[in-house]
């Protein structure tokens, strides 16, 4: 098939295009460079050995995003452009819900006029909020707490609301827990811009030597070490479920929802500790306040995901660390440091 990978330059997109790759589809990358960078294809090229159409733009410029759907026939669309910081979506609301929301209708739009009908889209776990019952499951009510993801909320009821208006449409929606990581060779990884909003990124950065220490965000939860809990997948195991979501839309039309989680939640310290394990560096840490919103334990029940798609994650923390300081440690000022 050839796929339309939106925001496909960045952390997930790029791992994602790979293993589309991989699988033989041809692939074409839509993404501003906002937060991200070009270098990730050129290597994601190398690692492959195949080529990477790629245009250079923003969603809101309806214009530029329509003449690349003049330009190519596409077979599907797996849309990961956003806007993604929770904070900074709390500061500048606008900006999230015209970025995430808007860009996602002008897509919808030029998808529409071209009669591309089939989607893999990147959701979120934010959907459910504050949710304290666990494990979260694909029928846990959605009320997300914060502006980033009421725009994930949001674009979630549109798509239901073109799947019930036009029977054509295949909609993949992909509820990610907390993706980390990077792929075997060292060769791509996430590379935050500026200060990273994601605990292993950070862990990551001290590490290496970029930043003296982690804070961490309350010890007074009622987990085994005190620490809030979190469900890590890692990013290959993530660009698998896309593969899957893909096959699974070949010969089925609708709106499915469903959860990428390992199905186990692990806490700050055990990441810590990991991390301080695989890259054999002591990562110094303080304790400061809980952060106003942060649940206790977060983790997914992934088993309809594996019902359905046959996917499951295949990599426990450890590997995850492991890949992810490969990377860092090769990369140690992200791209920007190797070109």
């Amino acid at each position: 098939m050839r796929i339309l990978v939106t925001g496909g330059a960045g952390f997930i997109g790029s791992h994602t295009v790979l293993s589309l790759l991989e699988a033989g589809h041809d692939v074409t990358v839509f993404d501003n460079l906002s937060n991200s960078s070009r270098d990730s294809l050129d290597r994601v090229e190398e690692l492959t050995g195949r080529r990477v159409e790629f245009y250079e733009g923003d969603l809101l410029d309806l214009g530029r995003l329509g003449s690349v759907f003049q330009e190519t026939a596409f077979d599907s669309v797996v849309h990961f452009a956003g806007l993604k910081a929770v904070g900074e979506s709390a500061q500048e609301p606008l900006r999230y819900y015209q970025n995430n929301v808007v860009g996602t209708l002008n897509l919808l739009e030029c998808m529409t006029d071209a009669g591309v009908h089939q989607m893999v889209f990147s959701s979120s776990a934010t959907v459910y909020g504050s949710s304290e019952k666990v494990p979260l499951t694909e029928s846990t009510p959605l009320d997300a707490i914060n502006p980033y993801g009421r725009t994930k909320e949001q674009i979630e009821d549109i798509l239901k609301d073109m799947g019930a208006a036009d029977p054509r449409w295949g909609i993949a929606v992909l509820r990610y827990f907390n993706p980390v990581g990077a792929h075997e060779s060292g060769r791509i990884g996430e590379d935050p811009k500026g200060t990273p909003n994601n605990l292993l990124p950070y862990v990551a950065q001290v590490a290496a030597g970029r930043r003296e220490k982690v804070t961490v965000f309350g010890n007074d939860y009622g987990t085994e070490d005190g620490t809030g809990v979190r469900d890590y997948i890692h990013v290959m195991d993530l660009a698998a479920g896309h593969i899957a979501a893909l096959n699974f839309l070949a010969n089925k039309t609708g709106v499915f929802h469903w959860n990428l989680g390992t199905g186990r939640g692990s806490s700050v310290l055990e990441v810590i500790s990991a991390f301080a394990n695989a890259s054999g560096r002591s990562i110094p840490y303080e304790v400061g306040p809980r952060r106003p919103g942060d649940a206790a334990v977060s983790y997914a029940d992934p088993s309809a995901a594996f019902a359905d798609l046959g996917w499951c994650a295949q990599r426990d923390l450890s590997q995850m660390c492991a890949d992810h300081w490969a990377w860092q440690e090769a990369n140690p000022l992200g791209y920007a440091g190797q070109r």
